[in-house]
């Protein structure tokens, strides 16, 4: 079963790989690794790795903090390894095919930055409108949305009154852009976590604003 790890590292030579060897002591199979984000002496990467049958997750945190310094942020399941796209392939599949384009970035987006679902949603005269979804997008649909409208890229506080309930049972930690427009977002959750950072956010945002423009064009 595969996995993804995000861990904090001291961002020195030799780090990565002694996070390399422990895991693999425990049998784990790196299949890919993405930088997430880079500090003043600190790094945060995300390795998805393939345990064998049998093997308990908790492996994994007790393999990668056996060096010093290292510290995981979160462990959870991932079933995204061999569909991964990247930014260019989809604004690629989106320009293809405009007119089912926001349905494409919509299914896509999650693959991109390891979220476990993503929703595009409008607000007008009549109220809110659910425009597209993933496939793992929940059903349960949001009334009323105190940060709409949205100048910039933002993580949201998933304990606040408009969340839905069954959103915080699963520790959702969610982050929002805009799509064109003010009006016009893009919603995106990761059930479990770990949260989102600084750079993941601005990278939905420069990906949001390229696909927009297509989406116009």
């Amino acid at each position: 079963m595969s996995f993804l790890i995000r861990v904090q590292l001291p961002d020195r030579p030799g780090m990565l790989g002694a996070v390399a060897t422990a895991l693999g002591k425990v049998g784990a199979d790196i299949l890919s690794l993405d930088v997430v984000e880079r500090a003043p002496g600190m790094a945060i990467d995300d390795l998805v790795v393939e345990l064998p049958s049998g093997r308990l997750p908790d492996v994994l945190i007790t393999a990668a903090e056996s060096i010093d310094g290292v510290v995981v942020d979160a462990v959870r399941p991932y079933a995204g390894v061999l569909d991964t796209h990247r930014e260019l392939e989809l604004v690629e599949e989106v320009a293809a095919a405009p007119e089912k384009g926001l349905e494409v970035f919509t299914e896509g987006v999650p693959k991109i930055i390891r979220s476990g679902w993503a929703v595009v949603i409008s607000r007008n005269g009549e109220g809110l409108h659910r425009l597209a979804g993933s496939m793992a997008a929940p059903e349960t649909r949001t009334v009323h949305l105190p940060w709409l409208p949205l100048e910039r890229a933002t993580i949201l506080d998933s304990d606040e009154d408009w969340v839905p309930p069954t959103w915080q049972e699963l520790g959702t930690e969610l982050a929002a852009t805009p799509l064109g427009s003010p009006e016009r977002v893009l919603l995106v959750g990761r059930p479990g976590g770990p949260m989102f950072r600084a750079a993941e956010v601005a990278r939905l945002a420069h990906l949001a604003g390229i696909v927009s423009v297509v989406l116009e064009d």
